[in-house]
């Protein structure tokens, strides 16, 4: 389409439920795809939209009752624009009024030279053009267009902005022109990539967290649950593949760290760091999260308490090794209920089985970790064979608790001191299966609650990752800065992601229509108006775009296969 041929008229709408636009004649309704980026030209200001909805429209009912047969062609030719029409909706999320101190906008040029493009958006994003919030419509019979390149840049930017840290996401459903997220005011607020599984989440937390690093917008902190983005991670589809882990993408930047050495050597990974934790470093706020996963009741944690004050740090080893007559002396000496201190005893047992855990450690890994965080070194933290829920939310929880009491100390100096050498580095801390963390039932005992609640207070930051977002607390949801969402089929789901997000209601039968792999609605504090993108690819053209250039080619299907086929002939 041409972005200077007018594709409708506003007839009708309101600023609560949007614009109504019919289509002209020759503009066919296939063409408007839920999701596309619209522009209004009205008198005096001009309109960025987000198409939400199509639909067909006649001007009689006996058109409807007595519809032309399917060979009669000129007939239909003849009703269509008049007698039928399409329609669609149009929610406005951006206006620009020109003033006297900056040009109309409609005068920019529609295709600018790469080579010049600097140059011709650099006013852009300078005060003179201040894209504000919808607070009014357009009149009665404004033209429609579709959005040209100078209509993207002008919004979402470009990616070799001097002035800010920007990251191409994607690009737009119909459109070759980047659409770019604000790294800056990414990290400085709590994140969510959601999505149904299979749906590509994993592929756009690693593309999210390059951008991070290769932009130095923060340090980051990942649980690697699933070992899939330190090293390399399986290629879904046919073609049996893997894709370059962050690790071997920055390995001057990035540090692997692994709960299980044994399972990370055997995927041939390099240089990753062994880390271990211990039971003196086990603390009650901890067994708080993971209750459910042991079966804990009210009572063993009250009890566990009692040992606490009694033992100190000591006091999971000194339960452990407590024969009966020891339980039952300690509760008539403390009043402590002998069968609940029993069954914790039994319970927490099922920390031998966890390889990372020891009985103490000479060595402070969690000190080690910071150290490195401090140093301007990302860190994944791998856990191999240990991905049990359990093994997971335990780890996960210890580590977060000791690195956030670190940044409020730090983020309090800084505040004492004013002195820009004692500022923290901004961390942003991702975790997957971030329902288990953030569920209404425990979210205020955990940290994962409390860093998302401060937002950037203390300069830390969640990303959180998950197919169940109805699972969050909504006061946790409504904290979330930015929302990177795939295709979600659950109601409750779709509801979840629009907690707090103004007309968002608009925005659902978008989000319902996006396609399973590669599709993507991004909404909130790091996008100036929620956009659809078809989500960057993390292949060999994107290690190149970052500046990376000793990757090596995945092997394509045919040489994957000739390969089987010959390994078969040889009888391997």
């Amino acid at each position: 389409m041409n972005s200077e041929i007018p594709l409708g008229s506003v007839i009708q709408g309101s600023l609560t439920k949007g614009l109504e636009v019919r289509l002209h004649p020759d503009v066919s309704v296939e063409d408007m795809r839920v999701g596309k980026f619209l522009v209004v030209q009205g008198v005096r200001s001009r309109f960025f939209c987000l198409l939400t909805d199509v639909s067909l429209g006649t001007s009689s009912d006996r058109i409807i009752a007595n519809p032309p047969p399917i060979e009669d062609t000129f007939l239909r030719d003849v009703l269509a624009g008049s007698g039928t029409y399409g329609t669609v909706d149009l929610s406005p999320m951006l206006m620009f009024t020109p003033t006297a101190t900056n040009k109309d906008f409609s005068s920019l040029p529609i295709d600018t030279p790469k080579d010049t493009s600097l140059a011709s958006f650099q006013a852009q994003t300078s005060t003179d053009m201040e894209l504000l919030p919808v607070k009014t419509i357009p009149a009665h019979f404004s033209q429609v267009y579709e959005a040209s390149e100078t209509d993207f840049r002008s919004v979402f930017g470009w990616e070799d902005d001097p002035y800010r840290r920007n990251f191409s996401i994607g690009r737009p459903l119909d459109m070759d022109v980047p659409v770019c997220i604000d790294l800056d005011r990414f990290v400085e607020r709590s994140n969510g990539i959601f999505g149904k599984s299979g749906t590509g989440k994993s592929f756009l937390t690693r593309l999210l967290i390059s951008g991070i690093i290769r932009k130095d917008a923060a340090v980051n902190l990942m649980f690697d649950m699933h070992s899939e983005y330190g090293w390399e991670a399986m290629k879904e589809g046919k073609q049996v593949s893997t894709v370059k882990g962050l690790r071997q993408l920055f390995p001057g930047k990035v540090e692997m760290y692994t709960l299980d050495p044994e399972s990370t050597k055997r995927r041939g990974v390099r240089d990753a760091q062994e880390l271990y934790l211990s039971y003196d470093q086990i603390e009650i706020e901890d067994l708080k999260l993971v209750a459910k996963e042991l079966g804990l009741s009210e009572a063993a944690l009250d009890n566990a308490n009692i040992l606490y004050n009694e033992y100190g740090r000591s006091w999971i080893m000194r339960l452990v090794n407590m024969t009966n007559e020891d339980i039952k002396m300690f509760c008539e000496a403390k009043q402590g209920h002998q069968g609940s201190i029993s069954s914790l005893q039994r319970k927490l047992m099922r920390f031998d089985s966890l390889k990372y855990i020891r009985s103490a450690c000479p060595h402070n890994y969690i000190d080690q970790l910071i150290q490195a965080l401090d140093a301007g070194k990302n860190v994944i933290i791998e856990f191999g064979s240990q991905s049990n829920m359990l093994s997971y939310m335990l780890a996960t929880n210890m580590i977060t608790r000791r690195i956030h009491a670190n940044y409020v100390k730090k983020a309090d100096r800084f505040l004492q001191t004013k002195n820009p050498l004692d500022k923290p580095r901004q961390l942003v801390i991702t975790i997957e299966e971030a329902h288990r963390f953030l569920d209404s039932s425990i979210v205020h005992q955990t940290i994962f609650g409390t860093i998302a609640r401060e937002m950037r207070k203390y300069f830390v930051t969640l990303l959180v990752v998950d197919q169940r977002p109805s699972g969050i607390d909504n006061e946790v949801m409504s904290q979330v800065g930015t929302r990177v969402t795939c295709l979600l089929n659950d109601e409750k789901d779709i509801e979840a992601i629009f907690t707090g997000v103004s007309g968002g209601s608009s925005l659902r039968s978008v989000l319902a229509k996006l396609d399973s792999k590669q599709q993507a609605l991004v909404l909130g504090h790091a996008v100036p108006m929620p956009v659809v993108v078809r989500t960057r690819a993390y292949d060999a053209q994107f290690y190149r775009e970052i500046g990376v250039t000793d990757w090596e080619e995945m092997p394509n299907e045919e040489v994957y296969a000739a390969a089987e086929i010959a390994k078969a002939d040889l009888g391997f």
